[in-house]
């Protein structure tokens, strides 16, 4: 999809991306993927074991800029424009007596985000329509004039996918894959969708990493991909460029790159913009440098773009030698998450019940769990739910609803602990039993933004009304 280059050859140093890795590890920041683009090439590209090059990767709330480009291409068609009206466009969603506001809300203020909702309105939009979360969104209440404050608001950007789908008459996925993804070669855009069928638009886009990095070039590019104008100049130009003071998520904190301003569904950055997803899925993009860069996680992405402009961004320009580019390129090569230590014990079985006290348990109370040891590993049942497959020193992979699940695991002592990862998510799932006791905890290293239970997450394509707190 993407030409690759060596570092040196590009005009970038490799130290200097060996020095983000250095700091990243330093930090404990959790990295899944990372991918340099300079020039138009890629100069870096690694995975940290088990995840892998090939799988999509859930992108959360980077989803909102892929929502944004949809929106650009209905306007370029002359379907929509940034004037129109939710309640023109959506009347069957209109809930009676919508105050004036409500009645004035545009596609430019939910593209911004400057509603005037007070906070992120969609549980209490959701709670209050749970069967329409169009019309809860227009009949909570106001806190600023339309147009005046920034919110970050998950709910703006699903109205924002009906809009697109009421005025193409297409599905927002089938939109972008006829106008986005299969131009660009992405041949596999999955989403996550709510009941009905629908994309979530603000979340729930599952993407490899290069696809990521692929966007962000073509943003870079101005929407033209290879000799083909795929998005239209001006609306890059719109999109990517600040149209609202922003605030940090949370007070007090040092959020630097999301206090730099909001444009449409794009973060403004200290350097360019950026996409952004929950727990660290980064697309990242610097005109004034030519870089792009891509990076799934589970972390903070804060961290990472302190990296980026400490360690990275002093590097380009800077080509280093090709003994320099070679040890960066195996240091790449070997990347890994910690693998569960211990022994196999290959005769061993244990049956425990399951504690959901916790609030990060990924399965029901009393749950029972069978481990029972097959080949090189062991076949964990879940009793009446799924199985997952277990490698020992090594990863396994199954997918018991539909949904890849890698795990590795060992005994420590009378303890069995298993890594189970939804390696497609940014999450996983710890087993701990105590064989003594008879007892087990499945706890989720980061709670998804959809809920905790792991059924839900091994099911493809996931479909849940959201969950966000």
């Amino acid at each position: 999809m993407l030409p690759r280059s060596a570092p040196a050859v590009s005009g970038i140093s490799s130290r200097s991306i060996a020095l983000l890795l250095d700091r990243l590890e330093a930090r404990s920041v959790e990295c899944h993927s990372i991918m340099v683009v300079h020039r138009g090439h890629v100069v870096a590209e690694g995975w940290w074991a088990p995840y892998s090059a090939d799988r999509p990767h859930l992108l959360y709330s980077l989803t909102k800029s892929f929502t944004s480009i949809a929106v650009g291409l209905a306007i370029a068609d002359g379907l929509l424009s940034l004037d129109d009206r939710v309640v023109d466009v959506l009347p069957d969603h209109v809930p009676a007596g919508v105050s004036e506001q409500g009645s004035r809300l545009t596609v430019h203020h939910l593209l911004s985000m400057t509603a005037g909702h007070p906070t992120d309105s969609l549980t209490d939009a959701w709670d209050s329509e749970p069967d329409d979360l169009v019309k809860g969104f227009l009949r909570l209440p106001f806190a600023a004039a339309e147009g005046t404050r920034h919110t970050y608001d998950n709910s703006t950007t699903f109205v924002l996918a009906r809009m697109v789908e009421r005025v193409t008459g297409r599905g927002l996925p089938e939109f972008l894959d006829e106008r986005l993804f299969k131009p660009m070669g992405v041949d596999h855009a999955e989403w996550d969708r709510v009941a009905s069928g629908a994309a979530f638009g603000f979340q729930g886009l599952h993407l490899t990493t290069e696809a990521v990095a692929a966007f962000g070039e073509l943003l870079l590019r101005g929407g033209v991909w290879g000799d083909e104008r795929l998005v239209p100049r001006d609306w890059v130009e719109v999109a990517t460029a600040r149209h609202i003071d922003s605030l940090p998520f949370q007070e007090e904190s040092a959020d630097a790159d999301f206090s730099c301003g909001y444009g449409y569904q794009f973060w403004m950055s200290r350097h360019g913009y950026h996409g952004h997803g929950a727990f660290g899925q980064q697309c990242v993009v610097v005109p004034s440098h030519e870089l792009v860069v891509a990076v799934t996680a589970q972390g903070e992405s804060q961290e990472v773009l302190d990296a980026m402009w400490e360690c990275l961004l002093p590097g380009v320009g800077h080509g280093g030698s090709v003994q320099d580019d070679e040890v960066l390129a195996d240091r790449l090569r070997r990347l890994s998450l910690p693998s569960v230590q211990g022994s196999a014990d290959p005769e061993r079985s244990v049956r425990a019940g399951l504690d959901s006290s916790a609030d990060e348990s990924a399965l029901p109370e009393g749950t029972t769990v069978i481990v029972d040891p097959t080949d090189g590993g062991w076949r964990v049942r879940f009793e009446s739910l799924f199985d997952i497959e277990v490698g020992h020193g090594a990863w396994r992979e199954c997918s018991p609803l539909g949904r890849p699940v890698v795990a590795a695991g060992a005994w420590q002592g009378n303890t069995f602990v298993a890594d189970l990862y939804v390696i497609t998510t940014p999450h996983r799932v710890r087993l701990v039993i105590d064989a003594d006791a008879g007892t087990a905890t499945a706890l989720w290293s980061t709670l998804p933004l959809t809920g905790p239970d792991m059924t839900l997450h091994v099911r493809s394509p996931l479909m849940t009304r959201p969950d966000v707190a």
